[in-house]
């Protein structure tokens, strides 16, 4: 296993809540340290590695850090659990996951519960909702689950790691999105490695709080104020059961990178991005965003006076569940695509679309 390798199954494996991803922030800047000039974090913990940086002109390639969790909420006198949301938690994969209740001391083992089926009335069956689903620590009173260090506003994530599927697809929890940060991390690898000079200052951006509205991009782009933007996200593979294509749209896990069309996304950008794909034989999809993105991009798109900015797509198969599936060979080109745009692009070129 190469050191890239991994740093992805360390990297994917750690837990990083929106608003405690910390630990992960620390096993990116480490790995990343190596390849770039120099490195800084803001005060709520985006971590961003810098080429060249005093070029007066200045380019982000962006990746969120954080994945979606829960906050225990409530805590019962029998020593049950209830939750929150922290992000977009799907309530309906809960029953019967294990989790693990991250304290100030220590990690608790846990599990959401769930009644046997012998039990459940099928002609009546009730859903997992945020009303019903709990977890259960082993104690048996509120009392024991406070002596075990557990209190409202812990943050509980699901206990699940980094699997392969038929040697071409990474399957587990937390792809969306620290595999964008694993891919702007070996950008920045490969143009160090093959000793490629940018004419810009490089800012390699792992922000936070993504998956609660944007927060962390909003905050580093107003303190490095780019001119330009790639940011990397997940997008849907619509191919599965359960997905309608006519709303979705169709994008495939193993077909390419996903460029996205839409009012944040800057045409002349994306044309820039489209032919750098086109000069290297890059295999890449189309997607449509009717108002925003709902991701990064639209937060650095309309920062400060407005920043040229674009979204490169990574197709994911059960988004926000512990099983995200995604295709080693798109991850591959979606890498060689942000190094081949860096490679291409002239910092003189003119954005504006009338001049």
């Amino acid at each position: 296993m190469g050191a890239n390798t991994q740093f992805l199954y360390k990297y994917l494996n750690n837990a990083s809540p929106t608003g405690f991803e910390a630990s992960g922030q620390e096993i990116w800047l480490d790995y990343i340290k190596p390849y770039v000039d120099e490195y800084f974090t803001d005060n709520y913990g985006t971590a961003v590695g810098v080429l060249n940086p005093d070029a007066k002109f200045k380019v982000v390639i962006e990746a969120h850090a954080d994945e979606i969790s829960w906050f225990v909420n409530y805590i019962t006198p029998e020593g049950y659990i209830y939750v929150r949301r922290n992000g977009g938690s799907d309530h309906m994969i809960a029953p019967s996951m294990r989790v693990n209740i991250h304290t100030d001391e220590k990690i608790i083992p846990g599990v959401f519960g769930w009644p046997a089926i012998h039990v459940r009335d099928k002609s009546k069956e009730e859903g997992p909702t945020l009303d019903n689903i709990f977890i259960d620590v082993g104690a048996r009173s509120k009392d024991e689950v406070e002596e075990m260090g557990i209190h409202v506003g812990c943050v509980v994530t699901f206990r699940d790691e980094l699997t392969e599927l038929n040697g071409k697809f990474y399957s587990g929890r937390a792809l969306d999105n620290r595999i964008g940060g694993y891919m702007i991390a070996e950008v920045a690898r490969q143009l160090h490695e093959e000793g490629v000079k940018l004419p810009f200052g490089l800012y390699i951006v792992n922000a936070v709080q993504e998956e609660i509205g944007l927060r962390g991009a909003e905050m580093i782009a107003r303190r490095i104020k780019p001119d330009v933007a790639i940011i990397t996200d997940v997008c849907h593979d619509t191919t599965a059961p359960l997905y309608n294509k006519v709303t979705s749209g169709d994008q495939t896990a193993g077909n390419g990178p996903v460029l996205t069309y839409g009012a944040s996304v800057h045409k002349k950008l994306l044309d820039l991005i489209i032919a750098a794909a086109k000069n290297r034989k890059i295999d890449f999809q189309r997607a449509a965003a009717s108002r925003g993105t709902g991701t990064d991009t639209d937060a650095f798109a309309y920062s400060n006076e407005g920043v040229p900015s674009a979204l490169i797509s990574l197709p994911l198969k059960y988004m926000h569940t512990t099983v995200e599936t995604a295709s080693k060979k798109d991850i591959d080109e979606v890498i060689a695509l942000i190094k081949g745009f860096l490679e291409d692009f002239d910092p003189e070129f003119d954005f504006r679309y009338i001049s």
